[in-house]
């Protein structure tokens, strides 16, 4: 055998160096049956995690308080130190706005963290690390971690202190995921409220406020200035207050916030906003008004002025984050880039074409006006049938009364919650709001799906056109949720 044909080096095969054998090949990558085992069996120990989890308060029951959530960073070596903040509170639009924030400083280099609530799907979707939710297995091993300090705190508490609730141990499971990452920012959505929402244990280096609507009224207030109040505790002393358009007595509560622990402030339609806007295929082009020059020809993969507005929002708080101002601008190709690359799943997003089925998860009358504002707009649908599923402790008649002007008729259903409105509860009030002619019940969410395309697809005359129809699926972000399941749709 020729040196050119030695399986190994001459080195390698003589005396004490001999090598009995071939060297052994590099290991096979898992099959894609090994892989497929592996998330089977990670999505069962997720399970068990959530039962354990769905055991704590509800993120509808609070005792409002950030002791719990101090003593638990605390006993973690506070992670949530460890990088800087965004955050996000508001009523309406804090998860698109959170996507976009992390898509735009995604783009500008540095690794991100986002927080967010609630899930559409699957609990990992609160918990994103590199633009994608974290994988059952993570998700399981961080709860693992943080676990035995959660059984601390609760403990400490006594017997007649609330034990954390499932809210508080997710958002310690997430400032524990960035810090092992780790990233180099995250992004925090606020879950309700702002001054004792858990996520409030950070200190945002910017604090983006999104409309102030009326929602959660039981536990924030039922006026727009008290609600307020109360999401203007995540501006922190030194810190960049970028506001969106609000109603006057909701920016009061706001601004004064903002002189109080001497924060700046850059509010929309004064130092930042939505120049011009114009409809383009999927979405709508935009040119922006930001804190550091005019941002033109950037393209939104999504519908509706209040998306536009968002996008100009979470611009001018990435903006404040890398300190940009009058004459120093953030690389335009690069905001561009970003938005194009814009998803948010369940608002307003097309889970089929014909006809065309959209899912959007608006759960208040603020969103419901918004969601229709933009149908009336944007689409021209020759006949728009709603599926209509919500949560009793929601403004539901709100609701209805703003998608009224923008659908034919609704079908209206139930989802999976324990919170959901009973559909004979809900069909009343709609037949009170819609007429009872254009209401039609069917419980079950795939069947109400389901006859909406029947009534699309068959006119009442049998001259009208077949095409142009569509179908929304909204009330809920569970509802929303539920419907991109059945449309095949993963977690995103």
């Amino acid at each position: 055998m020729s040196d050119d044909e030695q399986e190994f080096p001459p080195e390698l095969t003589e005396g004490d160096n001999f090598i009995a054998g071939p060297l052994p090949d590099d290991p096979e990558p898992p099959s894609d049956e090994d892989e497929a085992a592996i998330e089977q069996q990670s999505r069962r120990e997720l399970q068990i995690v959530e039962a354990e989890l769905n055991e704590r308060w509800p993120e509808t029951k609070l005792e409002p308080s950030l002791t719990r959530i101090s003593a638990l960073m605390n006993l973690l070596g506070d992670p949530h130190r460890t990088y800087p903040v965004i955050h996000v509170a508001g009523t309406n639009g804090k998860s698109s706005v959170a996507r976009m924030i992390e898509a735009l400083m995604t783009r500008m280099g540095l690794r991100v963290g986002r927080y967010t609530s609630p899930h559409l799907q699957l609990v990992t979707e609160r918990i994103s690390i590199d633009g994608q939710p974290i994988s059952a297995e993570r998700y399981v091993d961080t709860y693992r971690d943080v676990a035995p300090f959660v059984q601390m705190v609760d403990q400490a508490g006594g017997a007649d202190a609330p034990p954390m609730s499932k809210f508080e141990v997710l958002t310690g499971m997430a400032f524990a995921a960035f810090a092992d990452a780790p990233v180099e920012v995250a992004v925090l959505e606020a879950g309700m409220g702002g001054a004792w929402d858990a996520t409030n244990v950070a200190d945002g280096q910017v604090a983006a406020i999104t409309p102030v609507g009326i929602d959660h009224a039981e536990y924030l207030g039922d006026d727009r200035a008290t609600i307020a109040g109360e999401k203007a505790g995540i501006i922190k002393a030194g810190s960049v207050a970028v506001i969106a358009e609000q109603q006057e007595d909701a920016e009061r509560p706001l601004l004064e916030r903002a002189v109080q622990v001497d924060a700046a402030v850059a509010r929309a339609g004064s130092e930042f906003t939505v120049l011009e806007r114009t409809k383009a295929v999927g979405g709508q082009m935009l040119t922006i008004q930001g804190l550091g020059g005019v941002y033109e020809e950037v393209f939104l993969p999504l519908h509706g002025k209040h998306q536009a507005d968002n996008a100009a929002l979470a611009l001018a708080a990435v903006e404040a984050f890398f300190g940009a101002g009058k004459e120093r601008q953030l690389v335009g190709e690069s905001v561009r880039e970003a938005f194009a690359e814009i998803v948010t799943p369940g608002r307003l997003e097309r889970v089929r074409a014909a006809p065309a089925v959209l899912v959007d998860a608006a759960h208040n009358p603020h969103g419901a006006a918004a969601l229709a504002a933009t149908i009336d707009e944007e689409f021209a649908f020759r006949r728009l049938v709603g599926v209509i599923g919500v949560l009793e402790d929601k403004d539901v008649r709100g609701i209805l009364e703003a998608l009224d002007p923008v659908v034919d008729e609704v079908v209206i259903t139930v989802n999976s919650s324990p919170r959901a409105m009973p559909a004979e509860q809900l069909a009343e009030l709609a037949m009170a709001v819609f007429g009872e002619e254009r209401v039609t019940v069917e419980p079950a969410l795939d069947t109400a799906i389901e006859t909406a395309i029947s009534l699309v697809e068959q006119p009442d005359d049998p001259e009208e056109p077949l095409s142009g129809g569509g179908v929304l699926v909204t009330g809920s972000v569970v509802t929303a949720g539920e419907a991109r399941t059945l449309f095949g749709k993963e977690p995103a």
